[in-house]
C-alpha cells in the first residue's frame, strides 16, 4: 500500500480532511480536493493511481467528473462515494467505468481494501497495455 497515489474528491470539507489524514497515516500519498473541476486540473499536472470521488457535489457532479477522467485517463481507477442510498447512480457510475462504490459513512478498512484492489487492477491493465505495444 505504501506509495499509492490517491486523490480524494469530496465537497464536505471536514470529511475530506479526516479521510486524507487517515489514509496518510497508512502510508498512502494522498491529496484532497473539493470539486470535479479542481480534480481534473490537478490530474493534468499530478499523475495519480486511484481517485476516490463523491457522487453529489455542487458544480461538476461526480458522474460528470468520472466521464472526463475515463476519457483522459482510461487506466486511472475511480472509487465512487455516495451519501445517498441511490443504487441507480452507483450502477451508472459502474457503467461509466468506476472500479467500485462505497456508501457513506465509509468504513476505512473497506476503503483501503478497495484501494488495494483498484491499484492491482490498474497495475495489471498498464502491464497488459505495455505488452501490447
Amino acid at each position: 500500500m505504501e506509495g499509492i497515489k490517491v486523490l480524494i474528491v469530496d465537497d464536505e470539507v471536514e470529511f475530506l480532511e479526516t479521510l486524507v489524514k487517515r489514509l496518510k497515516k497508512r502510508k498512502l500519498v494522498v491529496s484532497g480536493l473539493n470539486g470535479g473541476e479542481a480534480a481534473l486540473e490537478y490530474l493534468a499536472e499530478n499523475p495519480s493511481d486511484i481517485v476516490v470521488l463523491d457522487v453529489k457535489m455542487p458544480g461538476m457532479s461526480g458522474l460528470d467528473t468520472l466521464r472526463e477522467i475515463k476519457k483522459k485517463y482510461p487506466s486511472l481507477e475511480v472509487i465512487m462515494l455516495t451519501g445517498h442510498a441511490n443504487m441507480e447512480v452507483a450502477i451508472e457510475g459502474m457503467d461509466l467505468g468506476a472500479f467500485d462504490y462505497l456508501m457513506k459513512p465509509i468504513d476505512i478498512d473497506e476503503l483501503l481494501y478497495k484501494i488495494q484492489d483498484a491499484y492491482k487492477r490498474k497495475s495489471l491493465n498498464e502491464k497488459a497495455a505495455s505488452q501490447d505495444q
